[in-house]
């Protein structure tokens, strides 16, 4: 048989599993019963991606089997036979989805199976930034446990996202390789069908990130194969059904590498054979186009983004500092450059060799740093990269910031050699190079002495974070002459704009004012770029002549108007990767936030992604907006509408975390005490109906505001 030949027995074979199970569901059910993939705000993203349909019951599935004919017509296959391979990929996706029918959980550990639409965009920013620089798809059994767990590993090492599908699973198992979502190795499931999962994610990413027209299938494989830096591992033997599913692949512009050598044909950029699987990586890289930063720092553990989620429990670690039970911190300080000796490193106290299992310690971090174009504003915005920069170590674990760090070292990565002096190695190195247009000199010093720590908490961290907080309290839009904008999204969502000001950061919660000044200082024609505010249009909803400017030039003529105040009036556009959605709820002449980790209802009647399926990809969405956290408590939020006073209902867990700085806010502004106590949340209310009912016994300010729409 041809290359050809095989790509469409493989389709006709899934195609006749999926109209037999299609079948058998609808005799069991009936063909209204309801079925969708759980947490996302598509349905069945693949169909819903190259149809523009939603498949919403099982009456509706067995008319997309019409579709799957369609691709395998033998005018389609003569046209374009990869279309073949898409045919067996929605195959698999109606195949995986009836398997979720009456809100089954199919998949149990280590198996991931669907993946929500929440952690897809929590895989934006690192995408977009780099630290995450691929994803790899590697299907099959590798031909031992040893040579697939190393070049998972490979891989894992680079920062790559790596998902499993089949019997490598098993042979992570075996050599008991640490898997899961946290450290970016994902085993969705031992059978071909579940790499639709992964196919799923780079199709949603697409209409998240990118704005593609659902159905436009030609945009949509044009926006995966320049967009989406992904490629597919498939060991021998390939089978016609995997290497149809290879061929969807293939048609998204994902290369596949095998080390079948007998039964493949290969195709220059797209199939290619390698026996040595211990060169898949390699060549995958190049066939991709994916370059990764090299980053050499003297620890005896692996160091990449992969390890950045990883948990260290309790039961398995060496010593942990703990901020909320004992003195510890982490600080950058800015010294003159003959303060500073580079690279010096001193540990003073015990290192972890001397503290029990277990043990809590105090512990403090205190990078000095030198330079020529040095800043003492830069300090925080380095210090906020601690929590990065120590999580990228393998068996570490880091929360917090400031004097509330809690940093977690495994028994594994302290066997392995991980000493108190490597998390110097670690703060130079990055230090160094991520901020080499300001650090010349860098001297870190990690103090375990309990007495030490104690007195520079009290004496030297804690005074400097108070006057931190009173410049940057005391920092407002109008106390800057120049905004900046943030185009780092713009690698998934090529017309989204953010303009970052000292009351507004980026949507994504990563990027404040400072941050871009950094960048700008560090990268002059990088993504942060210098909006000077110097003609006002409209103060009161926050227009600037040069905003506008700005947005309609780095959107590439997509946007006019911005602006920064309003919700109702040109408001900012989202990329798809904001940490909250704001939208109108005109019942209670309010506004609903909901965060993207609350997977429940709003009472607007939509949950956080089908919010963020209308909000994001660089659109302007009069009366819904993303937006960071921080922002809420902010003075500028919805200022033109009457401001956070407007805010009728979040979810629990958000309203916890920023009641201090909310209530705060809204006593100074409004005179309200206690504001968050007239907030609804979930526990209350999900619907319009109790969310009035709430809000009218509270006596809530937003029922006495001018009507929003």
């Amino acid at each position: 048989m041809t290359l050809y030949e095989r790509i469409f027995a493989g389709s006709d074979a899934v195609y006749g599993l999926t109209e037999g199970a299609v079948n058998d569901a609808i005799a069991k059910h009936g063909a209204d019963k309801a079925i969708s993939f759980p947490e996302t705000a598509y349905c069945l993203p693949c169909y819903y991606a190259v149809t523009g349909q939603k498949i919403k019951t099982l009456g509706e599935l067995k008319d997309g089997l019409a579709t799957l004919k369609s691709l395998n017509s033998a005018e389609t296959r003569e046209a374009n036979p990869l279309l073949s391979g898409v045919a067996t990929a929605l195959g698999a996706e109606f195949l995986e989805a009836l398997k979720y029918i009456d809100g089954a959980t199919p998949y149990a550990e280590p198996y991931y199976g669907h993946l929500a639409d929440a952690i897809i965009r929590e895989l934006g920013v690192p995408l977009v930034t780099g630290d995450i620089p691929g994803v790899a798809v590697i299907i099959g059994e590798a031909p031992t446990a040893e040579e697939g767990v190393a070049l998972i590993k490979s891989y894992q090492a680079q920062g790559i996202l790596v998902t499993l599908v089949g019997k490598i699973i098993e042979q992570a198992q075996s050599l008991n390789y640490n898997m899961g979502y946290g450290v970016r190795v994902v085993p969705l499931g031992p059978d071909i069908t579940s790499v639709i999962h992964v196919v799923s994610v780079a199709l949603r990413a697409a209409l998240i990130f990118g704005n593609v027209t659902p159905g436009d299938a030609a945009g949509l494989m044009k926006y995966t194969a320049e967009r989406v830096p992904a490629f597919v591992n498939a060991f021998k033997p390939i089978d016609d059904v995997t290497l149809s599913a290879g061929a969807g692949a293939i048609a998204l512009g994902f290369p596949v590498i095998s080390n079948e050598t007998e039964n493949i044909t290969e195709v220059p950029k797209a199939l290619l054979s390698q026996p040595d699987v211990s060169k898949f990586n390699q060549l995958s890289l190049e066939t991709r186009e994916i370059k990764i930063k090299i980053t050499n720092i003297d620890i005896p553990v692996a160091y990449a983004s992969a390890f950045e989620g990883e948990i260290i429990r309790r039961g398995d670690m060496k010593v942990e500092a703990d901020g909320s039970r004992v003195d510890c911190f982490e600080l950058v300080q800015m010294k003159s450059l003959d303060e500073v000796e580079d690279h010096k490193i001193e540990v003073i106290g015990n290192d972890f060799d001397a503290f029990e299992d277990g043990a809590k310690i105090e512990m403090a971090i205190i990078a000095e740093v030198a330079g020529k174009s040095m800043q003492s504003d830069f300090e925080s915005v380095m210090e906020r990269k601690f929590h990065s920069f120590i999580n990228c170590i393998e068996g570490v674990m880091h929360t917090g910031q400031r004097d509330m760090i809690r940093i977690r070292v495994s028994q594994d990565a302290f066997k392995a050699g991980f000493r108190a002096k490597h998390f110097g190695e670690v703060i130079y190195a990055k230090l160094k190079s991520e901020y080499e247009a300001v650090v010349d000199k860098c001297q870190v010093k990690i103090i375990t002495d309990p007495a030490k720590v104690t007195d520079l908490r009290k004496n030297l961290a804690i005074p400097t974070f108070d006057h931190r907080d009173e410049r940057l309290g005391s920092m407002t839009d109008e106390s800057v002459s120049e905004f900046y904008t943030c185009i780092l999204c713009q690698a998934f969502s090529p017309s989204h704009v953010c303009i970052i000001t000292p009351e507004r950061l980026g949507l994504c919660g990563a990027v404040s004012w400072l941050d871009a000044k950094a960048t700008n200082e560090l990268d002059p024609n990088g993504p942060c770029q210098v909006v000077k505010k110097e003609h006002v249009i409209d103060e009161a909803v926050g227009r600037y002549e040069e905003v506008d400017e700005a947005v309609h030039k780095y959107s590439q003529g997509a946007l006019e108007h911005v602006t920064l105040y309003s919700i109702m009036e040109d408001p900012m556009t989202s990329c798809g990767c904001f940490e909250c959605i704001c939208g109108i709820e005109p019942m209670s002449n309010g506004v609903v936030i909901v965060n993207r980790e609350h997977t429940g209802i709003t009472p607007i009647g939509m949950t956080f992604s089908e919010l963020a399926s209308m909000t994001g990809g660089g659109v302007q969405t009069p009366g819904f907006m993303g937006h960071g956290k921080h922002f809420i408590a902010s003075k500028k939020f919805m200022k033109a509408e009457g401001g956070f006073e407007r805010i009728v209902w979040l979810p629990k867990a958000l309203k916890e975390q920023i009641a201090d700085k909310l209530n705060a806010a809204a006593k100074e502004v409004y005179g309200i005490d206690n504001f968050t106590d007239m907030i609804a949340d979930e526990t209350i209310a999900e619907d319009a109906e109790a969310l009035m009912n709430f809000l009218t016994e509270k006596n809530h300010p937003a029922l006495k505001l001018s009507p929003l729409m």
